[in-house]
């Protein structure tokens, strides 16, 4: 459940599009009327304020704080969150749309769908049947999107690549810096919000209707479909937020896409069953997915490689695989404006990683 903390703000940090990250000196922690030791010290911790939801804090603000995730070390990041500003409240904001989302939360968010009979482009959505063939990337962990892109793009620069979102991480798009930087650069032609997820470029109700948007109204010539920041996972085969892939793998081929499967691939993780091919991967697109896939097992080197492959054979009967090259796929990484990070390692601690995701952005480059 939420714990609660009130703190008050010391210090603006840097911050960015849609959030203002916070030095906040946090108040103990309430006692139990059982409690009989002293008195607790104040704390200070960093705490992330999305904009769209609960304004702007200030240098000394007094703010409401949900410290769980951060107090139980869990999530991306490692922030407290602000819950409101209770002294300096946001003007209501005169905003279309009809569609709620984190719905029946304290914050839930009303915005415009894509999809939605209020907006320009719900004509477009309500008669489109599919998505002309379009590549989709489907990848595990959102720290695949900039590799994924850095592929697309060192055969295609001209490439229209559009991000939409599952609701598996991060339901606020603004918390991916990621996200903001490929924008900016040019290199992410927009982003789609899906289910409960929410402050992209274009919003919609499910998945389908994502790529749908993806398509007919942002142009994608590639669409990337990940979770938000962040994943859920209990160390079980089907308790992870990333099972959603082999869903995502479905609505792609039902829409006339051409999904490409990105294998989550790792040869730095700790855990074992995450070393190789990582077990989420071979369920996801081993069990859940019922469509057929293009399964790309990068060519990597080595011991390693040999193992890679012979773990992607488990999927040959189910899928096509796809063999590729990737040499020249560091390079583009390296290139990128972002730097990027899977599970707290970068790409000298984890190349295998990143250079996956970035044999499947290109091999749908290759696909167009």
């Amino acid at each position: 459940m939420i714990r609660w903390r009130r703190g008050q703000v010391r210090q603006i940090l840097p911050s960015w599009s849609g959030v203002v990250l916070c030095s906040v000196a946090v108040e103990p922690a309430p006692r139990a009327a059982s409690d009989t030791g002293g008195p607790a010290s104040e704390t200070t911790c960093r705490a992330l304020a999305y904009t769209d939801l609960v304004g702007s804090p200030q240098v000394g603000d007094e703010v409401l704080l949900n410290t769980g995730a951060l107090d139980l070390g869990l999530g991306t990041g490692g922030y407290a969150l602000v819950v409101a500003v209770p002294d300096r409240l946001p003007a209501d904001r005169q905003a279309p749309g009809h569609l709620v989302k984190a719905r029946y939360t304290p914050l839930q968010a009303t915005v415009l769908g894509a999809d939605e009979q209020g907006s320009p482009h719900h004509r477009t959505l309500r008669s489109a049947e599919g998505v002309d063939g379009v590549p989709v990337v489907v990848a595990d962990l959102h720290s695949a999107l900039p590799a994924v892109v850095a592929g697309v793009r060192e055969r295609r620069p001209g490439a229209r690549i559009v991000h939409v979102m599952l609701d598996g991480g991060a339901l606020p798009a603004a918390f991916s810096r990621s996200v903001g930087a490929l924008r900016e650069e040019g290199l992410l032609s927009g982003c789609v919000t899906t289910g409960q997820s929410f402050g992209g470029d274009l919003e919609a109700v499910t998945l389908h209707s994502g790529l749908l948007a993806a398509r007919h109204v942002l142009d994608a010539d590639v669409v990337v479909v990940c979770q938000g920041p962040g994943n859920l996972g209990t160390g079980t085969r089907w308790g992870f937020s990333g099972v959603s892939c082999g869903e995502a793998v479905n609505a792609a081929a039902v829409l006339q896409g051409r999904p490409v499967a990105s294998l989550r691939i790792s040869e730095a993780d700790p855990r074992e069953r995450h070393r190789g091919v990582s077990h989420h991967s071979l369920t996801a697109y081993g069990r859940v997915a019922l469509a057929r896939a293009r399964v790309v097992v990068p060519l990597l080197r080595g011991a390693f490689g040999e193992r890679v492959r012979a773990q992607a054979e488990a999927l040959g009967e189910r899928h096509d695989l796809v063999e590729v090259e990737v040499e020249g796929l560091e390079e583009a990484v390296r290139a990128l404006p972002v730097k990027v990070s899977t599970m707290g390692r970068g790409l000298e601690e984890d190349r295998a990683a990143f250079l996956s995701a970035a044999a499947a952005g290109r091999h749908a480059a290759d696909l167009l």
